[in-house]
């Protein structure tokens, strides 16, 4: 219900960033790549706090072990998924696989054009809200200002998770089958953040981070790893782009579905970006002056694209 302003006008109130003042880092290598981390190396990655959440448990690990309400639940849990993630990690039942790429890149309004072969084209959607008109576009610098890159990133632990879970469901252990893919999200979101970290560590600005597991929590490193379907970028149709752009289901059969949700379920996706203040922010709704605009950099229908963007109109 809060009002809204033209989409010309957000254009107008967009971010203001002296790109003078801040220096671009270039990767030390573009294009196209694999990664298969370990999941023992992986699993030193973990944040665990969601894993809790998953039962209904609110609190953050490790306080939620010493928690006077969940505490003692929240530690039996844990000690049960130890147990299986040491399953899991000795036997090898997951298979971790990844790609990622790096490329030249610039934004234009809210459009950012990657430097491929095919111009490939990331489109972002502006808040439109009396206080704030944020973009991640305005995270990606110009043309006239210098050369810029941006990354994506898909991630999963397979199709193994799922089958593992079932074995546990089929045998009537419900509680096993529930733990089971828990855990595989957990990896998967572990294993996105080890492949930024490397990421970083090869963009030159990641080597003197020295940072801790809970700085990497609470995103304490330079940039931003957006991912469709949430608050600052919710058309879950960009992950279109960036299956297309990684050759993700060629590379590690990862796919999507016909509604855009990622098969199998334990899988993590997203785009790279460096600007050091850059900050996820909530879209907010939008009007439709911008939903037309928007249809047509992305050269769809507006009702097809209203249907997507529903929830923001």
């Amino acid at each position: 219900s809060k009002p809204l302003i033209s989409f010309e006008k957000s254009k107008e109130n967009k971010q203001v960033i002296n790109w003078a003042d801040i220096e671009l880092f270039k990767p030390e290598k573009i294009g196209l790549f694999t990664d298969e981390s370990s999941l023992e190396e992986i699993s030193q990655y973990i944040d665990w706090s969601p894993f809790f959440w998953t039962w209904e448990m609110k609190g953050t690990y490790p306080k939620i072990l010493e928690s006077d309400k969940y505490g003692e639940k929240a530690t039996e849990l844990f000690e049960d998924a130890q147990n299986i993630l040491k399953d899991i990690i000795t036997h090898k039942r997951f298979t971790a696989k990844a790609v990622w790429g790096m490329w030249p890149a610039n934004s234009d309004g809210e459009d950012v054009t990657l430097q491929n072969d095919s111009q490939t084209k990331l489109h972002f959607l502006r808040q439109q809200g009396e206080k704030s008109n944020k973009s991640l576009a305005d995270f990606v610098a110009p043309k006239s200002i210098g050369q810029d890159y941006v990354g994506a990133f898909v991630v999963t632990m397979g199709k193994e998770v799922e089958n593992y879970s079932k074995a546990f469901a089929d045998d009537l252990d419900d509680y096993t089958s529930i733990m089971v893919k828990a855990i595989g999200d957990r990896l998967a979101e572990a294993y996105a953040e080890i492949l930024h970290k490397k990421v970083r560590d090869m963009w030159g600005f990641g080597k003197n981070e020295n940072l801790k597991m809970e700085d990497l929590i609470k995103e304490k490193y330079r940039g931003v790893r957006p991912a469709p379907g949430y608050p600052a970028c919710p058309d879950h149709t960009e992950k279109e782009t960036i299956w297309s752009l990684l050759k993700v289901e060629e590379t590690i059969g990862a796919t999507l579905t016909e509604n855009y949700a990622m098969n199998p379920a334990s899988t993590v996706s997203g785009l790279y970006l460096q600007y050091p203040e850059s900050k996820y922010f909530n879209l907010g709704k939008i009007g439709s002056d911008q939903l037309e605009n928007y249809s047509k950099r992305k050269e769809k229908s507006s009702t097809e694209m209203r249907r997507w963007l529903s929830p923001n109109l």
